[in-house]
């Protein structure tokens, strides 16, 4: 009898472990619980940079960004810094700063592949603008015309553009009622090979509200849109991807994170760190984020994400009146745009280049991953595209995306020059 309970006991301990420790370690890696005091690394004072100019013209423009990355990777205590930029339907340079893996001394390099976090909602967008301007998919089809509907009938009368634009009222993750899908976000442990799978996860989650009526940005909402074009076009999403969009914009070094333990040569350590201040950081715990493909799930290089930008203002791969409709703020059922003039899986705000340059459109999506962060701008009025990734997180977004408007001044000014 003492056998038996003992081995009760055992098991019992074992079964909570595996079961409670993700969710230690997800409040953990969010500041909301004490991380082990070990596994702690100093990124080293001397770090390796590399630039690769493919246009003379914009040599010093190169010069330029390669040491504004070095001055900011060094400002905001990150491991590593990778960007580029695209220009004229070229990408004209590509650069960055110190470490992929500092434990294996491993450099970032042109071929390092980043997490991009959200930034895939601008990946999905481009998928979604091929499908309507092929007349795959009409934007303002409810999905009641899907079978997706038998998961929830509260979806029936939600739309691809609203999935798109954050006003479906499908949660995010923490808002999510699911229970069971609650607990996955948190371990982040398992592999969801097909969307449907993932969209099982939330799908008897309470509404945020009538479709429609309000703004309420959610990666979940994405996920279901890519099961949306999954079941418009017959076809599983990530074979949709390739062929509509990485495939024809020969973005060869974007894909679906692999499973945990199979990350390719290619990839970088992602970190964690409490204090920003302080060149300290640990390894992130391994985590699947195949639940959040379309929305949040894939690996990228700056170089890949330039193509995806000057893709999307190519004419002859997205149609100007789909790019138009696309870069447009959706507006809610009152008529008036939603609260962030959030478009179609872009944001689209005029920002200021300064005494120069001034005020230009900047299409644009950045994302924040486990241990990443990315942004890709997109400027149509000189025809370029810039894009930065690091392998650590900033509280504050724009402490990262902040250097991306030095490269473009920087680009700009180049091209100014030589037309």
């Amino acid at each position: 009898m003492r056998k038996v309970i003992l081995f009760t006991v055992i098991f019992i301990v074992i079964a909570g472990y595996i079961l409670l420790a993700p969710v230690y370690q997800f409040y953990a890696h969010k500041n909301k619980a004490p991380m082990p005091p070990w596994g702690y690394l100093t990124i080293p004072a001397d770090s390796p940079a590399f630039s690769e100019v493919m246009n003379d013209r914009y040599a010093q423009a190169a010069n330029n960004a390669t040491a504004a990355l070095e001055t900011h990777r060094k400002q905001i205590n990150s491991p590593g810094i990778s960007a580029a930029v695209a220009i004229d339907g070229e990408l004209v340079w590509r650069g960055g700063s110190g470490w992929a893996d500092i434990a294996a001394d491993n450099p970032v390099n042109a071929q390092t592949q980043f997490r991009i976090g959200s930034t895939s909602k601008a990946l999905t967008s481009t998928l979604l603008a091929r499908l309507v301007q092929r007349d795959i998919l009409n934007l303002d089809t409810p999905l009641s015309r899907f079978k997706l509907t038998e998961l929830n009938p509260a979806w029936n009368t939600i739309t691809p553009r609203q999935l798109a634009s954050h006003m479906a009222g499908i949660p995010h993750y923490k808002e999510s009622t699911e229970w069971a899908g609650l607990y996955r976000f948190m371990t982040l442990n398992t592999r969801y090979e097909d969307v449907l799978d993932a969209v099982r996860l939330f799908d008897d989650s309470d509404m945020l509200f009538a479709p429609g009526e309000k703004f309420s940005y959610s990666s979940l909402g994405t996920v279901l849109l890519s099961a949306v074009m999954q079941q418009a076009a017959q076809a599983p999403y990530q074979q949709l991807i390739h062929k509509e969009v990485l495939t024809p914009l020969n973005m060869q070094d974007t894909f679906a994170e692999p499973a945990i333990g199979q990350a390719t040569d290619d990839m970088a350590r992602f970190y964690w760190r409490q204090d920003e201040s302080k060149p300290v950081v640990r390894p992130w715990r391994d985590v699947d984020l195949s639940h959040r493909l379309a929305g949040g799930g894939f690996i990228s290089t700056p170089s890949d994400l330039v193509k995806l930008g000057l893709g999307f203002i190519n004419n002859d791969f997205i149609q100007p009146r789909v790019r138009q409709q696309f870069w447009s703020a959706q507006t809610l059922n009152n008529g008036e745009p939603n609260e962030q003039h959030y478009a179609i899986g872009w944001r689209v705000p005029m920002y200021d280049y300064g005494e120069g340059i001034g005020k230009l459109l900047t299409a644009n999506h950045g994302g924040v991953s486990r241990g990443s962060q990315s942004w890709l701008m997109v400027i149509p009025q000189y025809n370029m595209a810039v894009a930065v990734i690091i392998n650590t997180t900033t509280n504050i977004f724009w402490d990262f995306g902040s250097v991306s408007t030095e490269l473009a001044r920087a680009f700009i000014a180049a091209r100014q020059q030589h037309n």
